[in-house]
């Protein structure tokens, strides 16, 4: 017998595939169905992630192309970003050469895998028509008013001299130069995606088909509150300033404040620090710590006293003290904050180190006011809003409430009083987009000294980056080049020079899934073909992006709705989101002579030895990393076993949200399935007719499409097992057996193609199993025509009886009196009680 060999059969299905061109997505009078995964980056290799997220997304399309869906199924590349350049400056070439060559690199990688992807429509986001539909996207943004330039307070690495986002500063450092990062203001560009934070907020509630923790990021992220906005007023401020502005989602602590905290950005902090040395190396100082919230959130807490004092708003014989503290941001509020120690752990720390007041505004149910503050002298009480407290120093409400009443009765007393408002604030920002770059998209933008920026005309699209750059000097080259900058104003013709900020690398993967609708369109979409596409019905991709580039992509779908190039239903472009877990891997380590770690590669590594005999230590698996070795290469999976066995082993190991553990011997015991599913179809019994087998085929339709429907593919993996070994133990041959085989083959299509046209053409399928309509499971076999009911004598199980499914009482009791089991218990004797429950157990009291 001629055993299985994917090396051969593999790409011959692939070829007969792509001849019949099976994957193009065609708009038709079908329904359409769109599943996509989030879009790599072209790093130069594949992962197995990559094979997890792709399998599972093959599945998907695969299955619902077999249910007569149009589906688009298209393949992408999120190809601008910082490693290209870092590449140019550490490897020398150029980042667009590094980076077509590494996609070309991937795409081969990706290809034997069989993924049923339409590749006509396959672009990276560095094309130049791209980059022009892109900037077409943002002029008509512009014209919308979604975008504005002005001044902010940005995350700034010295070395590299370019504006950092929030996630590349790590532990307050530029993630690329480790140089500290500063805060520094420049003028950047804007989209206002501020405007839209209720609506992405409440919208959030209709996205039923997402993961609710993704949803709760999101809100958490966006951040509503509601609080009260009021003004306390200094004391003989030097400055001239007589009011300062707070901002609390706590105004029922008030009573309980002891300082007033500024920002080291707040303008009277700026205004002190022109005139005090000591509170301008304040600021510098907290500068020097980090920049983004987390940074601050977890520094340690800093102050400076400023000498001036505030007079508290329900007592005007009251003062407190101003501060200046690295804690506070001036980009949320209004910059400044009074701090109540008994209630914030962030207070109270700070409060503890500088010696200030603690005083505490309530307690546990039941404690009086010592008893309270006593409470809060060593730590703060910070219960849930929603409990109730109490209040011991309250000045609104009740005694005992809750946080959320005594909010909501001191925002009434200041407004009745007319000294506070009640104001709804959201934590979401206007989205900074400049980065000062070469490798991006450039912002087609010209500033001219009459006209000041000006929108570059649509006809002289695209504005392309000039390949004639160097990165030997740090910061953007664009701004050094000799003559890329010069350019004429769109109004008066004159002079003028190009804004030399690139886009943030976020705004690419923000509607990409948008221009696979129409990916070759002299517009940025066609409407026809985003009408009929429109939305994406399944999204997968890693939980990482659960936060900026879901809520940037349901902002640019809305903008690109307002602008008229998606429809008004696709303002939330992805139906269903799925979340899938990360591969992970055993981790080999033995140690140098000086006791450091050195790691070695799993395929180095057999039986718990090298080569050499040598013991290595066995770390137990963590996230498949470069510098651990402990990565497994695609490539050599599939050399070695075929692209089925990977994506048999990555959708069958474990649920699709949990991380899954690449082992050798799962990969080999996968394998080994695969090739005895190819002897069972190469097998020809001379049996007859066998309806269990054609009850297990339909029980196992049933069964897999529930599965796959679910995005249990586990599950659908291990009723596919039952139902080989069903075939594999039958005596059945002949057409009953083709015909089961055949179902098989139409199961297994979506998760291991290959293998099931192999097993579709030797059962006698006509055509390629690709193009088969998906079964569909007979009602009937799906019931059963007997049940099996344990028997318990006594209180204990001794045994089992199986009658027609629908027997009588009357007929089962008679049964269990004939059981041999049961007569040998009773001994003769006739039993107390016999109590039957159809279709579960029958209980003899003897």
């Amino acid at each position: 017998m001629m055993s299985y060999t994917p090396a051969t059969s593999e790409p011959h299905w692939q070829k007969a595939w792509a001849d019949a061109e099976s994957f193009r997505a065609v708009r038709d009078e079908r329904p359409k169905y769109y599943v996509l995964e989030m879009f790599p980056y072209p790093s130069g290799r594949i992962h197995m992630g990559h094979v997890r997220n792709y399998a599972m997304g093959d599945v998907v399309a695969r299955f619902k192309r077999a249910q007569g869906f149009s589906v688009l199924h298209p393949m992408g590349w999120d190809a601008f970003g910082m490693p290209a350049e870092n590449a140019a400056m550490e490897q020398g070439g150029h980042p667009r050469d590094w980076t077509y060559a590494n996609i070309a690199t991937m795409k081969d990688q990706l290809k034997p895998l069989g993924l049923s992807i339409d590749w006509s429509r396959e672009f990276a986001t560095c094309d130049d028509d791209y980059v022009a539909q892109q900037q077409a996207l943002f002029l008509d943004m512009l014209e919308a008013g979604l975008i504005t330039r002005k001044s902010a307070q940005v995350n700034w690495d010295p070395v590299d001299m370019t504006v950092l986002a929030n996630e590349q500063v790590i532990d307050g450092k530029g993630w690329r130069s480790g140089a500290a990062v500063e805060r520094k203001e420049l003028t950047q560009w804007f989209f206002r995606i501020s405007e839209y934070s209720e609506e992405l907020l409440s919208a959030l509630d209709g996205l039923s088909g997402w993961p609710e923790k993704v949803r709760l990021m999101q809100q958490n992220w966006i951040g509503k509150s509601r609080g009260l906005q009021f003004r306390f007023a200094t004391v003989g401020s030097p400055e001239g300033i007589d009011q300062i502005e707070v901002y609390s989602t706590r105004p029922d602590t008030l009573l309980g404040a002891s300082f007033v905290a500024l920002s080291p950005d707040h303008p009277l902090v700026k205004s002190l620090a022109e005139h005090d040395g000591r509170v301008a190396e304040f600021v510098e100082e907290c500068r020097r710590i980090g920049t983004t919230e987390e940074a601050i959130e977890t520094a340690p807490k800093m102050g400076f006293d400023t000498g001036l004092k505030v007079t508290h708003p329900l007592d005007s014989a009251w003062e407190l003290p101003i501060w200046v503290a690295n804690f506070v941001l001036m980009d949320y509020g209004t910059g400044a904050i009074f701090g109540s120690p008994a209630h914030d752990e962030r207070d109270h720390e700070f409060a503890l180190k500088y010696g200030l007041p603690i005083r505490a505004t309530f307690g546990e149910p039941g404690m009086d006011l010592a008893q309270a503050d006593a409470l809060v002298a060593k730590a703060p009480y910070v219960p849930m809003k929603s409990e109730t407290v109490a209040y011991v120093r309250g000045f609104a409400g009740q005694p005992d409430q809750t946080g959320e009443d005594a909010v909501t009765a001191a925002i009434a007393v200041a407004e009745q009083q007319g000294w506070g408002e009640g104001v709804t604030k959201f934590r979401l920002r206007d989205w900074g987009i400049s980065r000062q770059r070469y490798w991006g998209c450039p912002i087609p933008v010209v500033h001219c000294e009459t006209h000041g920026s000006v929108p570059e005309a649509k006809e002289n699209l695209p504005v392309l980056l000039p390949r004639d750059v160097t990165f030997d000097v740090p910061g953007n080259p664009l701004d050094r080049h000799a003559t890329w900058r010069q350019a004429t104003c769109p109004v008066c013709g004159g002079p003028a020079l190009r804004e030399t900020d690139t886009m943030d690398t976020f705004v690419d993967s923000s509607w990409y899934y948008a221009r696979f609708t129409s990916p070759h369109a002299a517009t940025p979409t066609t409407r026809a073909d985003a009408d009929y596409w429109m939305n994406v019905d399944q999204y997968i991709g890693g939980i990482e992006h659960a936060i900026l580039h879901l809520l940037y992509s349901r902002f640019f779908a809305r903008a690109m709705a307002k602008t008229g190039h998606l429809p008004e239903t696709a303002i939330e472009p992805f139906n269903a989101l799925f979340t899938q877990g990360m591969v992970t891997h055993e981790i080999y380590m033995t140690r140098d002579d000086k006791g450091r770690p050195v790691y070695h590669l799993p395929e180095n590594v057999t039986d718990g030895k090298l080569a050499d005999g040598t013991p290595v230590e066995v770390i137990p698996s963590a996230k498949m990393s470069k510098s651990k070795k402990n990565v497994v290469d695609p490539v050599n999976i599939i050399a070695d076993f075929g692209a089925d066995t990977a994506r048999w082993f990555m959708l069958s190991d474990s649920p699709p949200e949990r991380d899954v553990e690449w082992t050798a011997a799962g990969a080999e015991a996968a394998n080994k399935f695969l090739a005895r599913v190819w002897r069972l179809a190469d097998e020809s019994p001379e049996g007859g007719d066998d309806p269990d087998l054609t009850r297990a085929a339909h029980r196992a339709i049933a069964d897999v499409t529930r599965a796959i429907e679910g995005f249990s593919f586990n599950k659908a993996v291990a009723k596919l097992y039952e139902l080989a070994n069903a075939i594999g133990k039958s005596k059945a041959g002949g057409a009953p057996r083709r015909a089961a085989l055949r179902i098989l083959a139409q199961l297994l299509a979506p998760m291991v193609p290959h293998l099931a046209e192999e097993v579709w053409a030797k059962s006698g399928g006509e055509g390629l199993v690709i193009d088969a309509p998906w079964p569909v499971a007979d009602p009937a076999m799906l019931v059963d025509d007997s049940v099996t009911l344990p028997i318990q004598i006594n209180g204990k199980r001794r045994g089992e009886i199986t009658v027609p499914a629908d027997s009588t009482k009357e007929f089962i009791e008679a049964a269990v009196m004939a059981d041999d089991t049961v007569l040998k218990f009773l001994d003769g004797a006739v039993p107390k009680k016999l109590i039957v429950v159809p279709g579960r157990i029958v209980n003899v009291v003897a």
